[in-house]
């Protein structure tokens, strides 16, 4: 069955261009205009990914990103930010609210085919990789089901985001570099940057940790990278 994609994006030019290149490359596409409409139809499933303009007439992609991120049944979809905003700035927000990739108007559509496969392909592998369950420290995880405990309260982690801290924890006290983790996490087909690694772990300690500010797990060596503390504190 062919994977299948929701774009969201208010543009007819663009949504016809999508269109036609992923049916070329064997995806079932499904457009959407508006915000609402997108979330009803990603909703409906089954989806593969999403890919989601941020300015839409209106819900914007944050917010439509963000609704899928609280939704127990979707809050693990790969989702791809297309848009026209370039900065640096709206590249890390967009990552911030849950995105796996941020794509920027214009763009060719070689590449974002290409960004689409790695992060299905990293997606897949995700999904596959049946290793140990980790139990630390009042954390278990368990990549079977993607479950993420802390303190007895379960906590909704994106794939991305379970694999990250999974691996950190895996490896208790070793320091990975970014370049490092980005390899071993998201992969050698990546197209994101270093920066991508500290909006993660940001997302992930105020998710997990008590206080963010002075982590008790995710914690930060200078200069070096991260490492996943047994530590009872933070340090």
């Amino acid at each position: 069955m062919a994977q299948r994609i929701v774009v969201i994006e208010d543009e007819r030019d663009i949504v016809e261009l999508l269109d036609y290149t992923l049916r070329k490359e064997g995806f079932d596409v499904r457009g959407c205009s508006r915000g609402k409409e997108g979330l009803d139809a990603l909703r409906r499933g089954p989806v593969d990914l999403a890919l989601i303009d941020i300015m839409l007439p209106d819900l914007s992609g944050l917010e439509v990103c963000k609704l899928l991120r609280a939704d127990e049944n979707l809050h693990r979809l790969p989702v791809i930010f297309l848009t026209a905003k370039g900065e640096e700035l709206d590249r890390i927000l967009g990552l911030e609210f849950g995105a796996d990739d941020y794509v920027v108007k214009p763009f060719s559509p070689r590449e974002l085919v290409a960004r689409i496969k790695a992060v299905l392909r990293r997606q897949g592998r995700a999904e596959e990789d049946h290793v140990q369950v980790v139990e630390v420290q009042g954390l278990r995880l368990d990549p079977n089901t993607q479950e993420a405990i802390v303190r007895g309260q379960s906590v909704e982690l994106s794939s991305l985001e379970f694999k990250l801290l999974h691996f950190l924890a895996s490896h208790p006290r070793r320091i990975f570099p970014r370049e490092s983790l980005l390899d071993r996490v998201w992969g050698r087909d990546r197209f994101v940057t270093p920066r991508t690694v500290d909006v993660h772990i940001r997302r992930l300690r105020e998710k997990i940790e008590m206080k963010p500010a002075k982590p008790q797990y995710l914690q930060t060596v200078r200069g070096s990278g991260y490492r996943f503390s047994v530590e009872a504190d933070g340090a």
